[in-house]
């Protein structure tokens, strides 16, 4: 479907989404998300207006991950129709045939950009993994700073999850950004490996690393970028940032009635005044082509996506991830043995 058909969609949508509504036969989905701030922006701009529309509760679990939806799908127990995905999962969940295709006819989308709309997902926040510390300590500039624990002492934590942390890795290890992919996953490991022993903690839930900065558990952290610009005591850059989209999609297996249900939310989820709600509460950024001018002014340069913090990040290469899935998901898990 073209931008034009799906922008005109979009524009229908939303009188066809009261119509629709007779066809559901569900009152209540559950949905697998982030957690602590993002997961409140979904309940404020999206779960809000989509049950005052439709009348379906929407209970979020967190949590989010891939490791949740290949078990889910493996077990035939799809308990969550719509479980949130980074770029890099969404191309490894694609590559173990763990979701279902979207019927983007049915979602009826708002104008949005074309990053976001994937066969198997609709991508809906822009987000990045930055380096972040305790307030006082001496300030990151780079990758390799944060391996550098004699001039920049303290504990780290880092994320659970290969595709945050390999690429930081190389780069801490001095491979410029344009020859970052392929990823060579025998160098990244190795660089790991060097700094393990002062990684405190491997982090699972995106509100680990502010509360750990807060709590002095550790100094250093690699974070997601909104988890870390609103907090008090905490400081952060954007260079060297991993700049992402992370998706929402279906589990292979989900009932067709609960399918209904997750297409009238994404719908909910395209439109830009929803997205300038959501963004009040998490300073991340939907797929609105009419987003920016809704966006809070003062605090427009702790989004991710504004130019100047574009300019000092990459995009993560998510056909490499979809290339790559079993081998790296197999290497990670030998990785986390020796920990």
């Amino acid at each position: 479907m073209t931008r034009a058909l799906l922008g005109a969609a979009g524009l229908a949508g939303s009188l066809m989404l009261g119509t629709t509504l007779a066809f559901a036969q569900v009152s209540e989905i559950r949905m697998i998300e982030a957690g602590g701030p993002s997961g409140e922006s979904i309940e404020v701009g999206y779960i809000k207006p989509f049950t005052e529309k439709t009348g379906i509760r929407v209970v979020r679990e967190n949590p989010a991950g891939l490791g949740k939806v290949r078990a889910m799908v493996e077990s035939r127990n799809v308990t969550a129709p719509i479980t949130e995905l980074s770029s890099s999962e969404l191309e490894q969940a694609k590559a173990l045939d763990l979701l279902d295709p979207l019927d983007w006819d049915a979602i009826d989308p708002a104008p949005i950009y074309e990053e976001a709309i994937d066969e198997y997902g609709l991508g809906w926040q822009y987000y990045s993994t930055i380096m972040a510390w305790r307030e006082g300590e001496k300030p990151l500039t780079s990758w390799a700073d944060m391996w550098d624990v004699d001039n920049f002492p303290g504990a780290r934590s880092f994320p659970d999850y290969p595709n945050y942390i390999l690429p930081m890795a190389l780069l801490a290890d001095g491979v410029p950004v344009e020859e970052l992919y392929p990823l060579d996953m025998d160098r990244a490991f190795a660089k790991l490996e060097e700094i393990k022993d002062h990684v405190a903690v491997w982090w699972e839930a995106g509100a680990q690393p502010p509360q750990l900065l807060q709590d002095n558990e550790v100094q250093y952290v690699a974070a997601w970028s909104g988890r870390v610009t609103d907090v008090e005591g905490v400081e952060y850059t954007f260079e060297q940032g991993q700049l992402d989209l992370t998706y929402f999609a279906i589990p292979k297996g989900a009932s067709e009635e609960a399918k209904e249900a997750v297409y009238q939310l994404m719908h909910v989820m395209t439109i830009a005044e929803n997205q300038a709600a959501a963004a009040d509460i998490v300073s991340y950024t939907g797929p609105s082509q009419d987003l920016d001018p809704l966006l809070p002014q003062d605090r427009i340069t702790k989004y991710p996506t504004v130019q100047q913090n574009r300019d000092v990040q990459f995009f993560i290469d998510a056909q490499w991830w979809f290339d790559n899935a079993e081998e790296v998901e197999l290497r990670w898990q030998e990785f986390k043995l020796g920990l």
